[in-house]
């Protein structure tokens, strides 16, 4: 059924407006502020974390497994196409870098450079590290916001695919640092292996020597940045400088269709994976 749930988001995604109505975080955003206004966030940290993301993710195993066995599981598919949707990044990152990247394909730097300010919340010193800092933004949105949710979802089931995007809402969504930072402990541990999964991906869908050499080195650092890994292996697939030149094309469409083929990658192995099982 999961095999199932993952076409199921793809069609939605393309040609429906579900995952829109699915991601209300108006309720998890009023359980946070209720956190935040006792002082748990900042004196008691991991309760907080607890009841903003552990327990959340306890009701939905919970929910999922009781109503499995019922209809040979087919009762529970919706509910497993409408947690994977909610645990699904925020926003069109695609849609968020096209204005950066049309203004750069009209040699417009100081235009390219609003547009990431404004769209993307992107500063830089020069244009070549602006275009650094775009290519990393959308590989890193299209991992966090794709790839580690189905990674877990796939491994661990629907309520661990849950629980990392709560993470991800409470590092984003805090405003009080001890909470913070034990959420951005939490997700960079999540993010740790899927991370170089993909990575190992875009080697078998792009420049295999090119990201052997990027990867090995970095392969069991725990402290790298997953969002830096995936960007530095991913512009090494495609084979685009990093640090970005002036000179150096975006070429944001490779890395984007780098990311497709990627997914494609994702979805031929556990299909394949499912047939043997």
């Amino acid at each position: 059924m999961s095999f199932l749930v993952l076409l199921l988001v793809l069609f939605a995604e393309k040609f429906s407006g579900l995952r829109r109505l699915a991601q209300r975080d108006g309720p998890w955003a009023h359980a946070l502020a209720v956190c935040e206004a006792r002082g748990w966030t900042e004196r008691m940290p991991w309760l907080a974390l607890g009841l903003l993301v552990l327990a959340p993710a306890i009701v939905a195993a919970l929910v999922v497994q009781s109503i499995e066995p019922i209809a040979y599981g087919w009762l529970a598919l919706p509910l497993h196409l409408l947690i994977l949707l909610y645990s699904l990044g925020r926003g069109d990152v695609r849609r968020e870098v096209g204005p950066f990247e049309a203004a750069w394909r009209r040699s417009d730097e100081q235009g390219a450079a609003l547009a990431a300010q404004r769209d993307l919340n992107i500063e830089a010193a020069d244009a070549g590290e602006l275009l650094t800092r775009v290519r990393t933004y959308l590989l890193g949105e299209a991992f966090q916001g794709l790839f580690v949710v189905v990674f877990w979802y796939v491994l661990l089931g629907p309520a661990v695919a849950l629980a990392y995007r709560l993470i991800a809402l409470a590092q984003s969504h805090g405003r009080r640092e001890p909470m913070v930072e034990r959420a951005r402990q939490l997700r960079h541990a999540f993010e740790w292996l899927p991370a170089r999964v993909l990575a190992a991906s875009f080697a078998l869908v792009g420049d295999f020597s090119a990201v052997n050499r990027a990867l090995l080195p970095l392969l069991l650092d725990w402290y790298v940045s997953s969002r830096q890994l995936v960007a530095l292996t991913g512009c090494a697939a495609i084979g685009c400088e990093v640090p970005a030149t002036t000179g150096d094309a975006a070429r944001l469409d490779a890395l984007w269709s780098l990311a497709i083929r990627a997914a494609a990658l994702w979805y031929a192995a556990f299909a394949v994976w499912v047939l043997l099982r």
